[in-house]
């Protein structure tokens, strides 16, 4: 019997990459009758590979379910600065859902909570039971490693992950999974468009937890920064704590999956039923020899 591994998916994550990655020179792959597909497909060939690589047991596909969170409630401009989706991917939001279901994928989103939350909720219910690997791009998932949970951070080109346990984590960025939430806090995130203490970079950020181990290390030690970092912080102070609460994934979101619901039996005659229809031809080979292989 395999050793058993559940892969918790950032889906909106891997389908972004594929919609870009799959639209050079503004061509999109479309099928006969005119539905955008190119999203969708680049989804699934990183869904594949991904499968290839870690050889997951168990997956669950983790999904954003609106704009409107409860971080935007505590900070209106949370993610404001996100454009509008391109006109070609919005068909592709319930499609790719369809084709994770058809899968045999289970699809988990709750409205009021980001994607990230479900994972952070899964992976902590479901390391009680197998490891865990976070399948994503985004790197606010670091703070999620722990000894049974690894962050797998997909990298420009094919089969290229860096796989994030603790140790990896701390020779590489210094920091443990719980100061990697303080540094959000220090230096804000422009992608999520909230500001962290004005002036402070990652390096600086970095070094005070390195030295102080915390926010609250670093509040203690106020008197003992150089003059203009104390001045930042002060200043900051408010905003500090509020951008901290923003980059905390919350492990409570009101989701749930117990190991015996999201095992991965995929059916090869329902895929290729679904891939044929959309055109995905050199798929069916492909999920066809994952099958075999699993």
């Amino acid at each position: 019997m395999p050793e058993q591994r559940v892969m918790l998916v950032d889906g909106m994550a891997l389908l972004f990459r594929g919609y870009f990655a799959n639209a050079y020179g503004g061509y999109i792959r479309k099928t006969k009758d005119g539905l955008p597909t190119n999203a969708v497909f680049g989804f699934v060939r990183y869904l594949l590979d991904a499968c290839r690589t870690f050889k997951p047991t168990h997956i669950v596909c983790c999904w954003d379910m609106g704009s409107k969170t409860f971080r935007t409630e505590k900070f209106a401009d949370y993610k404001g600065n996100r454009p509008d989706a391109p006109a070609d991917l919005i068909p592709q939001f319930d499609l790719v859902k369809e084709v994770v279901s058809a899968l045999d994928i289970v699809n988990v989103g709750m409205a009021g909570y980001e994607a990230d939350d479900c994972i952070g909720t899964l992976s902590m219910q479901l390391s009680e039971h197998m490891d865990v690997y976070v399948l994503t791009g985004d790197h606010d998932m670091l703070q999620l490693v722990d000894e049974r949970v690894k962050v797998v951070i997909m990298k420009k080109g094919p089969s290229n992950y860096a796989v994030y346990d603790p140790a990896l984590l701390l020779e590489e960025k210094q920091l443990t999974a719980k100061q990697f939430i303080d540094l959000k806090g220090l230096i804000g995130d422009t992608s999520d468009n909230y500001p962290g203490v004005k002036g402070i970079g990652e390096k600086t950020a970095t070094k005070l937890l390195v030295e102080y181990a915390s926010i609250e290390g670093i509040l203690d030690n106020l008197h003992a920064l150089p003059k203009g970092v104390k001045a930042k912080i002060e200043a900051g102070v408010e905003m500090l704590h509020l951008c901290r609460e923003l980059a905390t994934i919350s492990r409570e979101a009101p989701v749930s999956c117990l190991p015996e619901e999201c095992v991965w039996q995929p059916d090869a005659a329902k895929i290729n039923a679904l891939f044929e229809k959309l055109e995905f031809g050199s798929l069916v080979k492909e999920v066809s020899r994952l099958i075999a292989v699993s």
